[in-house]
């Protein structure tokens, strides 16, 4: 069992490594359906995996300043009310329900990993040309200034309900959100793209940290999860996170974007095949 945690946590932690935000959606079906853990224990687990991940995975773009620590936690914040009640709201669904709503996200995330990669050429230029311009800085324009006081009120809006959509996903289903979370800080805050990516991740273990925090709270629950697997699929999930960072390097960003759209596809196929009969 450990080994094919082992084998499972480097499997993710590549495709985290090489294309960011939709790596995690991999993480819960892998441990209900080939790790035999129960959909609650499994949302459970995954918190713990994907914020600790992420948390490590922040550090080499934190040293290369491509991680915005303030506008990071504010975004995270924001989103703590979404992944409190997440969490709260997955605890009394009924597990097929959950896992068939789960099939239903990764197919809808597949659907717009394909067209974003299908779109390249004029918007991918576009993309490049102006992280290229902001890489090294990535200041956005802030939404509130003092003195003297101006709101951008359409982008603060724009902010705090992408960040609850992505604390609510986070805390409902055990997922990182990075899918959402990366371009609603292009869009909304303005940053490059490299800034996103490096950003996304603070939020992300922000947001993985409440709804774990909503879930652990009951008497015991800590001591339900199997923290000897635990500890073999984060310490590999890390690991493949590094060779995934290196892989992104070598191979083309739209022909990984559309393998991995298509392994997300076979697996909500998978566990919607195995969900939907127990709901007739």
């Amino acid at each position: 069992m450990l080994v094919l945690a082992a084998a499972l946590g480097l499997l993710i932690g590549v495709a985290l490594g090489a294309l960011g935000g939709g790596g995690s959606l991999l993480t819960v079906p892998a441990l209900v359906y080939l790790l035999g853990l129960e959909p609650a224990g499994a949302i459970t687990s995954s918190l713990i995996i994907v914020g600790t991940t992420s948390l490590i995975a922040l550090l080499p773009h934190a040293r290369r300043g491509r991680v915005r620590f303030g506008q990071g936690l504010a975004f995270g914040v924001l989103g703590t009310a979404g992944s409190w009640a997440g969490s709260r709201l997955s605890a009394g669904v009924d597990p097929d329900v959950l896992m068939v709503a789960f099939a239903t996200l990764m197919v809808l995330v597949a659907a717009l990993m394909f067209r974003g990669a299908l779109r390249t050429g004029t918007s991918a230029r576009r993309g490049r040309s102006r992280t290229a311009e902001g890489a090294a800085e990535g200041v956005a324009d802030p939404v509130l200034t003092l003195a003297p006081f101006r709101c951008d009120c359409p982008r603060l809006a724009k902010i705090v309900v992408a960040a609850s959509i992505v604390g609510l996903l986070t805390g409902f289903f055990g997922v990182g959100g990075g899918f959402v979370l990366v371009p609603a800080l292009v869009l909304a805050l303005r940053y490059p793209m490299p800034v996103a990516v490096g950003t996304s991740l603070l939020v992300i273990a922000v947001n993985s940290a409440t709804a774990l925090a909503a879930r652990l709270g009951g008497a015991g629950a800590a001591a339900d999860l199997d923290w000897s697997l635990l500890g073999v699929f984060i310490a590999a999930a890390v690991g493949g996170s590094l060779v995934g960072a290196g892989v992104a390097g070598r191979v083309k960003p739209r022909q990984l974007t559309l393998a991995f759209a298509t392994m997300i596809i076979m697996v909500a196929v998978y566990t919607a095949v195995l969900s939907v009969p127990a709901l007739c």
